[in-house]
């Protein structure tokens, strides 16, 4: 395959601080071999290379999508949905996100390990990073999608199983959820602390991280201290369900001990926001700001595939970080080198850089300076390979 060399008004890297005007990027059999000004890439790059400038233009990495469900629909009953899905329908679900600039997503809870089939057979995008069937507590949260276990045995049966799917993660129910009925609350945990360490010290065994989804205080807290890589929706519930219970001292701990903390809102996060309410939607997103100033490390996902959460726009759903007044490039650091080190990726994507994987996307714009300008693509790149981006 020849050389491919793709200009624009500015390129970013990846890490906030990092910015190119006039830039450049050069790969070649879906590998990135230089990035920089335009006239030292375009010095270096082949004089067959195929050319494409984009003036006004922004080149950045693809996102990354670290919640995700392919085997949910988005409507308005999941475990429907997850017994009848198939890979056609996982596939369709697969694209969207990928025309929308998601280069890879973690998914997190399938059934029967549709996803890691999914992820071995389908090669065209986004990459896959997924977990298999969550573990659960019998008629517990997710119970489903066939991951329930019970008592330190099965606990650990249950996690080489997952391993033996070829998992790239294991997922653990820490609490209780929304979408199955009669089971525990949000802020119910459903594992004590010492049965969460036998899970994360089981996987640690596979050389798999865990991914805790975790609503509660006392379930984020058992979470931290277990060890686990990953704390999903980290809601801060108290026990009880009478509101909301920042805890000063673990969110010490998870930044200490560089746990990755992935809130998970949907990208009609404006719609979320407004069923609640302005005085609560205020104080459930007053954690965020009190998340990052403990030195908690945030990555975004969107929980896709949950009831009313789309596969499409996750340029809408990063623009909650804005909302709440992050900085624009440290969000598009989140959602593409953090995301990436935080999936253990880092050596693959999340960056432009000599080495790695041509996943990148081309916008109209400075999204620098307009975050919504990440859903004005002109290009999306995975491995190198273009895929039509979805029209805005």
């Amino acid at each position: 395959m020849r050389q491919q060399l793709l200009i624009a008004d500015q390129v970013l890297p990846g890490p906030a601080s990092d910015r190119i005007h006039d830039g450049a990027v050069l790969f070649q059999d879906g590998i990135i071999l230089a990035v920089g000004p335009r006239a030292a890439v375009e010095g270096i790059a082949s004089p067959t290379a195929e050319r494409q400038a984009f003036p006004g233009g922004t080149i950045l990495p693809g996102l990354i999508n670290c919640h995700v469900h392919l085997v949910f629909d988005a409507g308005p009953d999941p475990v429907q949905a997850a017994a009848d899905t198939t890979q056609i329908e996982m596939a369709a679900r697969a694209e969207r996100l990928l025309r929308s600039g998601v280069t890879t997503i973690r998914d997190l809870g399938d059934r029967d390990g549709l996803a890691i089939q999914f992820r071995d057979q389908h090669v065209l995008g986004p990459r896959v990073v997924a977990s298999g069937p969550p573990i659960t507590v019998p008629d517990g949260h997710c119970w489903f999608l066939g991951g329930a276990a019970d008592g330190e045995t099965e606990l650990r049966a249950r996690v080489r199983h997952n391993a033996e799917l070829g998992a790239d993660v294991i997922k653990v129910m820490a609490s209780g959820g929304q979408i199955t009925p009669n089971s525990p609350s949000m802020w119910d945990s459903q594992f004590t602390e010492r049965e969460l360490a036998v899970i994360v010290d089981e996987a640690a065994k596979a050389g798999l991280p865990v991914a805790a989804h975790a609503h509660g205080s006392d379930a984020i807290a058992a979470a931290a201290e277990a060890g686990v890589a990953t704390i999903e929706h980290c809601t801060w519930l108290r026990a009880g369900g009478g509101g909301y219970d920042l805890r000063d001292d673990v969110a010490e701990k998870i930044a200490e001990r560089g746990i990755f903390a992935c809130v998970a809102w949907p990208s009609d996060w404006r719609g979320f926001m407004s069923r609640f309410g302005a005085a609560r939607a205020d104080l459930i997103t007053a954690r965020f700001e009190w998340m990052a100033n403990h030195g908690i490390r945030m990555i975004p996902g969107t929980d896709a595939g949950a009831t009313n959460s789309s596969f499409d726009d996750y340029a809408g759903a990063l623009q909650l970080y804005e909302h709440l007044g992050f900085d624009r490039g440290h969000v598009i650091e989140m959602a593409t080198t953090t995301s990436a080190e935080a999936l253990g990726l880092g050596g693959t994507t999340g960056q432009l850089t000599p080495g790695l994987s041509a996943d990148l996307l081309v916008t109209r714009g400075d999204p620098l300076s307009r975050l919504a300008n990440l859903g004005q693509l002109q290009l999306v790149l995975f491995r190198g390979r273009p895929t039509t981006a979805l029209a805005k």
